[in-house]
């Protein structure tokens, strides 16, 4: 079974930058690669997402703009560069993969890495 761990949150000033990066192990990602996100006391939400063979991308109407996801499929790695990051996307990170639509979510989850943003 495929392993995701997270890793590259911190803490960071309002319109600064932060690229977390997410190594899947004992297998690779399936179909799409994602990233959620979930806020002190919010539900956890779709930040953006990657076909791992096609390459395809969709962002939530909040990253978009300002995040890039990405993959190395050599490295089995997929990356979130985030720009001019705000108090709001305060949160734990987290990126999962397995299933053939977004809409399903995510079959394997990582165990999060945090990312706060200070105003």
């Amino acid at each position: 079974q495929v392993q995701l761990v997270e890793s590259g949150g911190g803490l960071v000033q309002a319109g600064d930058s932060l690229s977390p990066s997410c190594a899947a192990s004992g297998g690779t990602f399936s179909n799409y690669a994602m990233w959620f996100r979930q806020a002190p006391g919010k539900e956890r939400e779709f930040v953006a997402a990657i076909h791992w063979t096609v390459g395809a991308t969709s962002y939530a109407d909040s990253a978009k703009g300002r995040f890039t996801i990405s993959r190395d499929n050599a490295k089995n790695t997929v990356s979130l560069q985030m720009n001019s990051l705000k108090p709001e996307d305060t949160g734990v990170y987290y990126c999962a993969t397995g299933y053939p639509t977004l809409a399903a979510g995510g079959k394997h989850w990582g165990q999060g890495t945090q990312v706060t943003v200070s105003s």
